[in-house]
């Protein structure tokens, strides 16, 4: 980092200056997080602590001044403007294998299209429905549409399964706590309805009966409603922002996928207020990893994540606010798809950071993740006409995959994590050259750590603005402790802090986008480290674990602080049998590359994909 030191601050360079090749003389900064982890009745006292007016100020001010935030964010110089709101212009650059769809297509009209870009194949190998499996792999929305059009299967009986199975996760024997909640009666009557229209030869399109889980920050009719205030109706994982924010409405999200004739089967759980990376809620359990139920499921679209990795659904929603969606998805060993800012529409999404947030996709398969981005993106009235730019669909052919990629890697950063996962991440990259030529550009993405700490400042920031009126009223006996613990830390950013987090947005942007002038893609692991144990005395307070929590965000942040499409991947296993994701992280408004590399990079690794330990099969149950 070339910066000259003045006390405990520092002056940055201009950022057009800086240099970004290979080799610089940028020093890369690790994560300095001065934390213990603590749980238990530690959270207690550390919480009770931070909310003293008397001891309370002195302990921020040193929190923040020991993990450099004084000194890389609230009292550096820079030359840059701030930039709010990370809104990119629209670039029409050419795409390799795409084809433009009409920006005021229906959700069920972009299902079609985006399903006529699908290899024609897709599905009929390694799996089929006779039993016989050569190789694991998640039943796709395709191989949903194909059995439900061929009579094989109902959506009715699809949905009976599927009940039966969230009741058996959440017995005391699994407590997979997977859901929050949902709705047996409301779930059968969709699927019911669902099952008449392939009765009838007139299914709505290939969504028509899949069932998809919605993150619990998401607005889903009928939850707030249909359930009584003695059963602790949770929004945005928590027990009392439901009697603060009534949900009157689906989220635009939800109605296009309602559009498209999808089952939505309940609301997920996740870290409260996503406000934590590890997915152990106080209130509704720890959501535990298919993969082993000891460890996490990571945050904060865990039960999302999980429910995919089960076999629950093949797809859920979440939202991505520094990894939310991504950072799950790789630690549960399922795709993980965050579109550009402003791609998809955020109406009726809990407004806990308005600027960093993002609806995202978790799925078994790339191609699910398409799909359902297709009809999420659509643009139902009434809707912004501030960004409106053209969307490109990729041409997906696992025979010819598009040429010429360039994938720029800073290997300092990129191997800033665990062995297993350094070992597995690179081998891919060496696959990719070999099997389609491929080229990795080394590069420089200077100042890191100091944009991880710069969204920290805006996440806290936006999420201490848009609860403030609730919080003025609120028993914070209400909220876990290891939540209580970061809105303690939220609400010490000032007004500097959040301007000065915003300029150094602005550097990041003009480094990522000098970076993407020479690559297509930024490539990383998606995580720092594997999916990590829960321990009993979190259960009941959460924990505070800022240094497995920092390994876990630490390649996540540019896609929301950017505003960046991002997309994880599944490319092995650790030595303990746990998932590790590759991360690519694209230019704005590129969804259409990103798919086509990360389809051509599952098309390496579909065939050593692994069950996980908790799997139910409720599309063929013949195992």
């Amino acid at each position: 980092m070339n910066m000259m030191k003045k006390e405990s601050r520092v002056v940055y360079q201009a950022a057009k200056e800086v240099d970004l090749s290979a080799g610089s003389s940028q020093t890369y900064l690790r994560a300095n997080v001065k934390a213990p982890r603590v749980a238990g009745f530690l959270v207690k006292v550390f919480a009770w602590f931070l909310e003293s007016r008397i001891f309370g100020t002195l302990i921020l001010y040193i929190l923040k001044r020991d993990n450099l935030i004084h000194k890389l964010v609230s009292n550096a110089e820079m030359e840059e403007a701030p930039v709010y709101v990370p809104i990119h212009p629209f670039d029409d650059e050419e795409e390799q294998d795409v084809k433009q769809v009409g920006a005021d297509l229906s959700p069920p009209e972009l299902v079609q299209q985006a399903t006529e870009c699908l290899p024609q194949s897709l599905g009929k190998s390694q799996k089929t429905f006779n039993g016989l499996n050569t190789s694991f792999r998640y039943w796709t929305i395709s191989d949903y549409s194909r059995a439900y059009t061929s009579g094989d299967v109902t959506p009715r009986t699809v949905v009976e399964r599927l009940i039966a199975a969230i009741r058996e996760s959440s017995t005391p024997s699994f407590q997979m706590s997977f859901f929050i909640n949902y709705d047996a009666e409301d779930i059968l009557k969709q699927a019911t309805e669902s099952t008449l229209r392939y009765e009838r030869g007139v299914p709505i399109s290939a969504l028509d009966g899949v069932p998809i889980a919605i993150k619990d920050e998401i607005d889903c009719l009928p939850y707030p409603t249909t359930v009584s205030q003695s059963e602790n109706r949770l929004l945005g994982g928590t027990k009392w922002l439901h009697k603060l924010r009534p949900c009157t409405d689906d989220a635009c999200c939800v109605k296009c996928l309602r559009l498209c004739g999808a089952i939505i089967v309940g609301k997920t759980n996740m870290h409260e207020l996503g406000a934590g990376t590890s997915g152990i809620n106080p209130h509704y359990g720890a959501t535990r990893n298919p993969y082993d139920r000891s460890k996490i499921a990571g945050g904060s679209s865990s039960g999302s994540a999980a429910v995919v990795a089960s076999g629950l659904c093949p797809v859920a929603l979440g939202v991505d606010g520094g990894g939310s969606v991504r950072l799950p998805a790789s630690l549960c060993g399922v795709v993980g798809f965050k579109p550009t800012f402003g791609r998809v529409l955020h109406s009726g999404v809990l407004p806990l950071n308005w600027t960093v947030g993002m609806v995202g996709i978790l799925a078994g398969t790339i191609e699910d993740a398409f799909i359902v981005y297709a009809a999420i993106s659509a643009r139902l009235p009434p809707h912004q006409p501030t960004v409106s730019p053209k969307v490109y669909f990729p041409l997906l052919n696992p025979t010819k995959p598009i040429s010429g990629i360039k994938l720029a890697k800073y290997g300092e950063w990129f191997n800033d994590c665990s062995d297993d996962i350094r070992e597995c991440c690179s081998n891919a990259l060496d696959r990719l050259h070999k099997q389609y030529g491929w080229k990795t550009v080394e590069v420089t993405v200077p100042e890191i750590e100091v944009m991880r700490l710069a969204h920290y400042t805006t996440i806290g920031s936006e999420c201490t603005a848009s609860l403030s009126n609730s919080l003025e009223n609120l028993d914070y006996k209400e909220l876990g402790w290891d939540v209580r613990v970061a809105l303690a830390v939220y609400g010490s950013f000032s007004s500097k802090e959040y301007i000065k987090a915003q300029r150094i947005r602005n550097r990041q942007m003009q480094f990522h986008m000098n970076i993407f002038a020479h690559a297509d893609v930024i490539v990383s692991p998606t995580t720092g480290v594997t999916a990590y144990s829960i321990f009993d005395d979190a259960l009941q307070t959460g924990e505070l674990d800022y240094i497995n929590g920092a390994a876990l965000v630490r390649y996540s942040i540019a896609g929301n602080f950017l505003g960046l499409p991002a997309v994880s991947v599944p490319v092995g296993y650790d030595r303990a049998g746990l998932p590790i994701g590759l991360q690519l992280i694209g230019k704005p408004w590129s969804e259409a590359t990103l798919i086509h590399i990360a389809f051509a990079l599952q098309e390496l690794y579909v065939s050593e994909y692994r069950e996980p330990e908790v799997y139910y099969d409720v599309l063929n149950q013949q195992k």
